[in-house]
């Protein structure tokens, strides 16, 4: 399988169509078109660009699938993972206590439950 058919198969792994996928690498959709059917290839910008939302980059340039953990991600999920990694440690304790604040269920308002007679 050549990097054009790779190109398109992450591609259509995430849903995305050409204007979408060229738009996230700052290209067009024939400069994609033109990616996928091989006669020309993405610079590594244009690679590094797809990263964050979810594409197997080792993959488009090696055919070699990252290691699977079972779990596929989003491209929202990808990119709040890479933004932890990408922070201090005092940023990833934010993180973490704002995962931890929002997975809790919601208080009760105070007077908005029915009270027996």
């Amino acid at each position: 399988m050549q990097m054009g058919d790779r190109i398109k198969e992450e591609r259509e792994r995430l849903g995305m169509n050409q204007s979408e996928f060229a738009a996230i690498a700052s290209a067009t959709r024939k400069t994609l078109f033109n990616w996928e059917s091989g006669s020309a290839a993405p610079s590594a910008v244009a690679v590094a660009a797809w990263a964050p939302h979810g594409v197997d980059v080792l993959y488009i340039l090696t055919g070699q699938r990252q290691a699977q953990t079972g779990v596929t991600l989003t491209p929202r999920q990808a990119a709040l993972l890479d933004n932890y990694e990408h922070t201090s440690e005092e940023g990833k304790k934010i993180i973490e206590g704002a995962a931890f604040a929002a997975a809790q269920p919601a208080a009760p308002v105070k007077g908005s439950a029915k009270r027996a007679a």
